[in-house]
């Protein structure tokens, strides 16, 4: 789409300098165009209305009610829906942070109307009773309403972003290291191609998305690299909840990246799980069975894959009826044949796969960082309204929000957020220096820390794999090629975040929400639950 310069010197000014043009990025670019110049960079080639949260036929991501207020503009009070999502995330929810998303939804449907999106209707909802103890909180629209969704929103943010003459967009460049005068950001060098670039600007916003990639199997896209966690670390900022990886429960088994989801309308049709043996098994884990919560679903799918050593277990689909499935599911029936998969006659090989962070880089609700001109939107920032897991609130409202209230602060000069500081004199806190050897013993493959990071910081984790991962990551190095090279970068970037991850794994002694542990299975309910918090000087504390 669109890829113009502003200006022709390797040295640029603006005013406002966002990375990601993801929905959290265009949509915190248009609004910064009111009040200044504003350079994006992104890393595609081209702006892809359609992220890893499309992918899936039945709603895997997002939830068509939710797209119109939470619940719906005739539900409840936004306080119970605020309610569910903190018991949702294993008491980590910010209920600040629910109640801004609830009361501003409202306004950025509007605008997106008025932008020309046409988003999916409230039609043909399916409720479960996974998702909240209050009441059914799991709906997900048949058919692929939450890709619609999230191809209309960015599509019409982009179409929007065109007539904005104060917005330019630059493609294929990646952010390299922000820039730091007086402890505050004040712009970013960046990789355009193979030109080494300098932006200097008032204020800069990171929404470069996910950092799925960080394990070998995910559903997300590639360049999901944990790009503005490992950029806001090196610059100094603190970074929250990095333990919660949401992993999704069941996806084809294929070598095909990234891996292809299987919707819980599937499951919610009546497709069973079933081991090696064939026979049916979430019934051992959890009342709900295949309705059971993501995360119990995918614990339970890993212990029966564990018991016999396999690579997956299956989805069976055998017993609805061909032509429903067909209907329903076109594009999953047709994705699966390419793998020589007939999901009406077949059983389909599955597995979890690393789908959503709950964490990120540590913001308050105005998107402000803990670092002086530094600002966080979308995945990339943890806001506090996914708490220890995805909650019923979605992350395409959340971007949005979130995006928009980021872009405000900015435009304000607003200072670094108010964010829990470190007890004095934490065990601790032992600064995470010590995961950042100096010198390392071997070079890293993307392959390597993938694998690695899959198979000792997965799904179910245990104390001890936690430090055997730590131990090999810090003897891997990811020194930056010279000169650069997006690859390298990639490479520094994910080993970065994968050290991160563990290290706040490691000091998390519980099982809460997204992360649990074999050698803490319970939820420590001795003292209220806190979140984690970690940069370079402070090591991992708990706030």
């Amino acid at each position: 789409m669109m890829n113009r310069v502003m200006g022709t010197s390797r040295e640029q000014r603006v005013d406002f300098l966002v990375a990601g043009a993801g929905i959290a990025g265009l949509r915190s670019a248009i609004e910064l165009a009111s009040a200044g110049t504003v350079l994006v960079l992104t890393k595609k080639d081209a702006i892809e209305p359609m992220g890893s949260a499309g992918r899936s036929e039945g709603g895997a991501s997002q939830t068509s009610d939710s797209l119109y207020g939470p619940g719906g503009a005739d539900d409840e009070d936004p306080i119970i829906h605020a309610q569910d999502a903190v018991r949702g995330g294993d008491g980590l929810c910010r209920e600040e942070a629910l109640r801004v998303l609830a009361d501003e939804t409202p306004r950025e449907l509007k605008h997106l109307a008025a932008w020309g999106a046409h988003l999916p209707e409230r039609t043909a909802l399916s409720h479960t009773q996974a998702a909240s103890p209050h009441r059914s909180r799991g709906s997900h629209a048949t058919h692929s309403s939450s890709g619609t969704a999230s191809f209309e929103i960015l599509r019409a943010l982009a179409e929007k972003a065109k007539t904005l003459p104060a917005l330019r967009i630059r493609t294929n460049a990646m952010m390299v290291e922000l820039l730091l005068e007086e402890g505050a950001v004040a712009g970013a060098t960046y990789l355009d191609g193979e030109s080494h670039c300098t932006v200097r600007a008032k204020a800069t916003l990171l929404s470069t998305g996910g950092l799925g990639r960080v394990y070998s199997e995910t559903t997300n896209l590639p360049g999901s690299s944990g790009d503005g966690v490992a950029l806001a670390f090196r610059a100094g900022a603190l970074l929250s909840d990095l333990e919660f990886i949401q992993f999704y429960p069941t996806v084809l088994c294929s070598k095909k990246e990234p891996r292809l989801m299987l919707s819980q309308a599937l499951r919610e049709k009546g497709a069973a799980l079933r081991n090696l043996e064939l026979n049916r098994f979430m019934s051992r884990y959890h009342e709900a069975a295949e309705l059971a919560p993501a995360d119990i679903l995918a614990r339970a799918i890993v212990s029966e894959m564990q018991k016999v050593k396999s690579e997956f277990v299956y989805l069976d689909l055998t017993a609805l009826d061909p032509d429903i499935v067909k209907r329903e599911f076109p594009k999953l029936f047709a994705a699966c044949l390419e793998s020589n998969i007939d999901i009406t006659s077949d059983l389909v090989p599955t597995r979890p796969a690393a789908h959503f962070s709950a964490g990120g880089i540590a913001t308050d609700l105005n998107g402000a960082a803990s670092v002086g001109g530094l600002f966080a939107a979308g995945e990339t920032a943890s806001t506090g309204v996914h708490g220890a897991k995805r909650s019923a609130y979605p992350s395409l409202l959340e971007a949005l929000v979130f995006g928009t209230r980021a872009a405000q602060a900015m435009i304000r000069g607003a200072p670094p957020g108010k964010i829990p500081a470190p007890p004095t004199a934490s065990p601790a806190a032992a600064g995470a220096e010590q995961f950042i050897p100096a010198r390392a013993e071997s070079g890293a493959t993307e392959n390597e820390i993938r694998k690695l990071m899959w198979e000792r910081v997965g799904v179910i984790r245990h104390g001890s794999k936690l430090k055997e991962a730590l131990i090999c990551l810090n003897a891997f190095n990811a020194a930056r090629s010279h000169p650069p090279t997006r690859q390298s970068l990639e490479i520094e970037n994910l080993l970065q975040t994968a050290r991160l991850i563990t290290l706040c794994a490691e000091a998390r002694k519980e099982s809460r929400g997204a992360h649990y542990r074999a050698d803490y299975p319970l939820r420590d309910d001795s003292k209220p639950a806190k979140h984690s918090f970690v940069s370079k000087s402070s090591g991992v504390y708990f706030a």
